[in-house]
């Protein structure tokens, strides 16, 4: 799938259900050794009371999507960052 196939889908959190934001509006990120997608930078939905604030952002790893649907794509990011901090506590 090419990420232009991507955008326009929302992306939604599988562990609380929150809606992270939309691919149209994420940029990627890249291993800098393999060249490979590592992961998505996604700019969090303001709110009325945000927009005079800096931007937020919320980083989802590649290996956290579970399933790329038509109109959403599901990412599991609670058991990605558990997986993310067991690694890092072992080295």
């Amino acid at each position: 799938m090419r990420i232009s196939e991507m955008a326009g889908k929302e992306v939604i959190n599988l562990g609380d259900g929150a809606r992270l934001g939309t691919i149209g509006e994420c940029e990627l990120t890249f291993d800098s050794q393999t060249g490979a997608i590592s992961g998505l930078i996604l700019p969090k939905p303001k709110t009325v009371f945000q927009f005079l604030n800096d931007r937020q952002i919320t980083t989802i790893p590649w290996q956290a999507i579970r399933r790329i649907g038509d109109e959403v794509v599901i990412v599991d990011l609670n058991n990605a960052y558990d997986r993310m901090y067991s690694r890092f506590s072992r080295e």
